[in-house]
């Protein structure tokens, strides 16, 4: 059974260049799945777009049978605390805030309170290797590093699903193997459904994208 399934979807940004056209995808509960596209090919929106952070211009899209593209904006932002959970290109961490602080940005922002976690901290640093660096500022830490606190920050509530923008993007080769290494770990042990674009060949690809 999917857990998303985008039907049909176009998108535009000035209603002539179409991102995105007529793209179908289905993607099972527990997947890991992999989409690989040039730059410019719409990957980013494609993501945006399944997890509710932006409406397409036409078609729908349906998380765990719900279709996120005809309910309101509160709506989704509940779907997106709860449900996805995303991790960005450029890590998107606060200069001024701790690895710890940055994980739990999320829970601020849901004017939630540290326990209400599913996972607790503690559980969740040494889950992605960064127990010695909880009070560490995002400055003082490695490329690797600090994707690891970007895809602790996505798994603060557990979402049944984690889209990840280009995770190994910025990283050298080594760094972007152990960040591949934890995402099948996520994907294994958390029973997380996985969803990465990216344009690195070298990943494991189980779907392409192209713009049409």
């Amino acid at each position: 059974m999917s857990f998303i399934e985008v039907k049909d979807v176009c998108h535009s940004y000035n209603g002539k260049d179409m991102i995105l056209k007529n793209v179908d995808l289905s993607v099972r509960k527990g997947e890991f799945l992999s989409i690989l596209g040039a730059s410019g090919s719409g990957k980013t929106t494609l993501l945006s777009v399944m997890g509710g952070i932006e409406l397409p211009t036409s078609g729908q899209v349906f998380v765990d049978g719900e279709d996120i593209t005809a309910c309101g904006e509160k709506r989704r932002a509940i779907l997106r605390r709860t449900k996805l959970g995303f991790v960005f290109q450029f890590f998107n961490l606060a200069p001024y805030l701790t690895v710890e602080q940055n994980i739990m940005v999320p829970l601020f922002l849901a004017g939630k309170r540290k326990r209400t976690m599913k996972t607790p901290i503690d559980e969740l640093l040494e889950f992605v290797g960064l127990s010695d660096k909880r009070k560490s500022l995002p400055g003082k830490l490695s490329g690797g590093e600090q994707q690891r606190v970007a895809i602790a920050r996505g798994l603060v509530f557990r979402p049944d699903i984690i889209f990840l923008d280009e995770p190994t993007g910025n990283l050298d080769s080594v760094n972007s193997e152990s960040i591949m290494q934890l995402l099948s770990r996520i994907n294994a042990e958390f029973g997380t459904t996985v969803v990465q674009v990216t344009h690195n060949e070298k990943t494991p690809i189980t779907a392409r994208a192209s713009s049409r």
